[in-house]
This record gives structure tokens, C-alpha cells and sequence, in this order.
């Protein structure tokens, strides 16, 4: 016991070092060897409608986040770029918007005892270290290719992340449903929680004990996806259940821990260095402050599934987005010759797919808590009856 205790304690403080380590790079511009000049710190121009799109955005991007628990960056990033903002801009705002939108919701599936803090907090100070070491890969590809390559760079990282990782929740989600079960355990879970690499810990509200070095690797792993694209839930939500055996209700409510930790390191990163468009952080969060409350209530409407079918669906729409709008970036770097036709008929598709990606994710969220509701309403109606009579 006392030899656990040990290797705990040493494990921790070995964290602690790489974690005060990467503190220094907090004052650094991520990107400040670009000139002043350079289109990737051009803010977009805003008009009425954009405001406006921007509000939508960022309250059904809140909505999908209460509801699965990523910080909804899988929309609203790709959302950012559709209306024209250049991908590191629209990475840094969303990080910047992320942090206070991920503790109002974390705090909301905290009262309903959905949050594992102990898990949150472990995965937190490794994705903190993750999402600096993700920065400085963001310098490099400003430096080398600037704007286009940055913008190519995220495109092509949201199609392969959210193609691979959506048809895997797809599939898991149909076979829960047709097993007609609440949910289903990962093998790799299983096999996972056998491994006895001390130190182990105990997480008594996800119900689930393992190893302190599959954690952080897990953590690193999703702090540096969010550093790059701003999108960490990919790795944290899916690597929670089936990698450490976390019920998915849990795991999408711990996540937002981890979103809040990483948007807010992230964002200070970000801002020094002059990325981040505080016009689009505040009307985005002027919708999304709403919208994740909402979607954090609707988790307590439907089954454990159900968060799985609507961020495999999500994703899969969303990569078919960005995949029309990767042959712009190549014609932007000379990889790829188009015409002007040709780039404004992709522009306008990625957008609308986009548009359709929020308009079906909202209303799958929507839609199954109003019918879970009223089935609820009408169990409480029959048993009303029911004592009546007696």
C-alpha cells in the first residue's frame, strides 16, 4: 500500500513538472513570427446576417455540446470558416469561447451528479500540457505555409478525425440499438481495466479504476487536438468510453471539465498573439450560454445512445463540409488550378452542408427530448390513473 502510495505521489509530481514547464510558452504569440500583415490576423468583415449566423452558430453549437459533451468545436470552427474567418482565427475564438461555455455546462451535469470532477481534473492538467505542445505544431505550419496551409492543415484533420471516429460511434450506436440496451461496454474498456500498471485509481463516480498512464496519454492526446483544431472532445468523449470504461452520459458531462481547463490556457496562448476575434467570441457565446443548458437538460430525456447517434451524425455531415472545401486551400497554395466559378459553387456548397449539419444536430437533439418528454408525461398520466382508481 505504502509502495502505491509512492509511485502515486512521485507519478503526480512528474506531471506537475511538465505541466510548469509548458507555463513559459503561455507568453509566447503563437505565431508571432508571421508579419503583421499576414491574412491569417485579418478579422472577417461582419454585417447583420453574419451576426446573425453567428448567434445560430453559437447557440446550437452550445445545444450539441451540453447535449455529447465535446465542446461543440466540430461545429463551430468549421462554422467560422464557412463565413469567411481564416482557420487560425477561427480556432483561437473558439477556444476562447469555449472555456466559459464548458463551465456553465459542466456546473449544470454537475448538479445532476452526471460528473466524474476526480476524472475531469486528471485528464485536465495533461490536455493543459497537450494543448501547448499543439500550439507550437500551429506555429510551425503558419511559418511554413502560412494562411492557405493552415486552413488545409484543420480541413483535412476534421474530414480523417471525424469520418474515422463517426462511423465508429455509428456503428456502436446501431448495435445498442438493436440489442435494444441502454448501452454497450467496449472490449478494449475490458481489456483496458485488467491492465494493473501502478500507479491504479479508483473513480468512484464514473465506477471505473485504471491505470495513471492510460490517463495521460489520453489527456495529452486530446489537449494537443484542441491546440491544433480546436476540437478536443474527438479524442477525450470517445477515449472516456471506450478506452476507459465510462458511461457515455458521464464522459460527455467530465469533458466539458477538461474544455474549460484547455479554452482557458489555450485562450491566453492565443491572445497575446492577436488571433483571437472577440466580435465573433461574444455573439457566438451571446447564443451558446443558452444552448448548452438546454442540451444539458436534454440528456436527462433520452437514452445513453442516443449521444452517440447524434455526434456520429454530426460528424459524418460535418467532414463531408469541410472534404467539398479542401480544393480551394490546394488552389490557394498552387497545389490545384480552379476557377473562380468553380471555388464560389464549393464555397457556397461546404456552407450549406454546414447550415445542415447544425439544422440536423439541433433538431435530433430537439426532437428526442420532446417525444422522450411526453412519453415521460404519459407514464406519469397512467400511474396518476391508476392510483385514482384505487
Amino acid at each position: 500500500m505504502e509502495r502505491r502510495k509512492k509511485i502515486m505521489r512521485w507519478s503526480l509530481v512528474a506531471l506537475g513538472t511538465l505541466f510548469l514547464l509548458s507555463i513559459p510558452s503561455l507568453g509566447e504569440a503563437a505565431g508571432e513570427a508571421l508579419g503583421p500583415g499576414d491574412v491569417v490576423k485579418q478579422f472577417i468583415h461582419l454585417d447583420a446576417l453574419g451576426a446573425f449566423y453567428l448567434i445560430i452558430l453559437g447557440f446550437l453549437g452550445g445545444l450539441i455540446s451540453g447535449f455529447i459533451g465535446s465542446g461543440g468545436a466540430f461545429v463551430l470552427t468549421p462554422g467560422m470558416m464557412s463565413l469567411g474567418a481564416p482557420a487560425a482565427i477561427a480556432v483561437a475564438s473558439n477556444m476562447c469561447h469555449k472555456f466559459p461555455k464548458s463551465m456553465v455546462g459542466a456546473y449544470k451535469r454537475y448538479k445532476y451528479g452526471q460528473l466524474d470532477l476526480k476524472l475531469g481534473l486528471f485528464m485536465a492538467i495533461s490536455a493543459v500540457i497537450g494543448v501547448q505542445v499543439g500550439i507550437y505544431v500551429q506555429k510551425f505550419i503558419f511559418a511554413k505555409w502560412g494562411a492557405a496551409g493552415s486552413n488545409l492543415y484543420v480541413s483535412v484533420a476534421f474530414v480523417t478525425i471525424l469520418t474515422i471516429v463517426g462511423l465508429y460511434m455509428l456503428f456502436d450506436a446501431r448495435k445498442a440499438i438493436r440489442a435494444k440496451s441502454e448501452d454497450t461496454t467496449s472490449r478494449l474498456a475490458e481489456r483496458i481495466k485488467r491492465l494493473s500498471i501502478p500507479p491504479m485509481i479508483n473513480f468512484n463516480v464514473a465506477n471505473t479504476r485504471v491505470s495513471f498512464w492510460i490517463i495521460v496519454p489520453l489527456g495529452l492526446a486530446t489537449g494537443m487536438l484542441a491546440a491544433t483544431i480546436a476540437v478536443g472532445g474527438f479524442i477525450g468523449v470517445p477515449g472516456m468510453i471506450y478506452v476507459l470504461g465510462v458511461p457515455p452520459i458521464m464522459a460527455s458531462a467530465t469533458e466539458l471539465v477538461v474544455a474549460f481547463l484547455m479554452g482557458l490556457t489555450g485562450t491566453v496562448t492565443w491572445a497575446l498573439s492577436g488571433f483571437v476575434d472577440i466580435r465573433m467570441v461574444l455573439l457566438m457565446l451571446a447564443g451558446s450560454l443558452i444552448g448548452v443548458q438546454l442540451g444539458a437538460v436534454g440528456t436527462t430525456y433520452v437514452k445513453e445512445y442516443m449521444i452517440k447517434l447524434v455526434m456520429a451524425t454530426i460528424m459524418l455531415i460535418v467532414s463531408i463540409s469541410r472534404g467539398i472545401a479542401i480544393p480551394t486551400y490546394l488552389h490557394q497554395l498552387g497545389i490545384l488550378q480552379l476557377d473562380q466559378g468553380t471555388i464560389k459553387l464549393l464555397n457556397n456548397t461546404s456552407f450549406i452542408i454546414m447550415c445542415f449539419a447544425l439544422a440536423t444536430g439541433g433538431v435530433i437533439v430537439l426532437g428526442n427530448m420532446w417525444k422522450r418528454k411526453r412519453e415521460l408525461e404519459a407514464q406519469d398520466t397512467v400511474v396518476a390513473v391508476g392510483l385514482n382508481k384505487t
